[in-house]
């Protein structure tokens, strides 16, 4: 019984020490979502909150900005009020594996379009298989929109803007 009085009492002498009232533990702003998100859905900024966390609490590689998920779709479910990470959301899926696509070819003064098969799924600015039906040649591209795939040597440059742009 004794020891239990002593501490309440050292708990008690530590909350009123002026040397440890003016002290206030660091903290740092997250992204949670204000609601249950599904797999799959895409991410609007009425999804999301801002919240006040410690920041020793384990939050290491949460996402800080709520414009950094915008538009982006959930791989995964996202409980209300928990952090996000970057790896649990990804560019919308605009070339599915399996779907048609439309291969679009340039070069100065020439402008080359073929329907393929993709091989595999990507977003936008993102690099994908295509299988062209007439040759049975495999083409990477990079996916420009629904359906839509840039290929050959000039493919890399959307990638690249796109990425200098985010």
């Amino acid at each position: 019984m004794k020891n239990l009085r002593d501490l309440a009492l050292a708990a008690v002498a530590f909350a009123a020490c002026p040397a440890f009232a003016d002290q206030v533990l660091p903290t740092e702003q997250i992204v949670v979502p204000a609601h249950d998100i599904q797999r799959g859905e895409i991410i609007a900024d009425s999804d999301l909150a801002y919240q006040q966390v410690a920041a020793n609490a384990g939050n290491s590689g949460a996402v800080t900005s709520i414009g950094e998920l915008s538009g982006m779709e959930a791989r995964r479910f996202l409980h209300a009020g928990e952090p996000v990470r970057a790896d649990d959301v990804r560019r919308p899926i605009l070339v599915t594996k399996g779907s048609t696509v439309t291969m679009t070819f340039e070069a100065p003064g020439i402008v080359l379009t073929a329907v393929g098969r993709a091989m595999s799924e990507g977003g936008l600015g993102e690099s994908v298989v295509v299988l062209n039906p007439a040759s049975y040649r495999q083409i990477t591209g990079v996916v420009t929109g629904p359906g839509q795939v840039r290929a050959g040597e000039g493919a890399a440059a959307p990638a690249q803007q796109i990425a200098q742009s985010n």
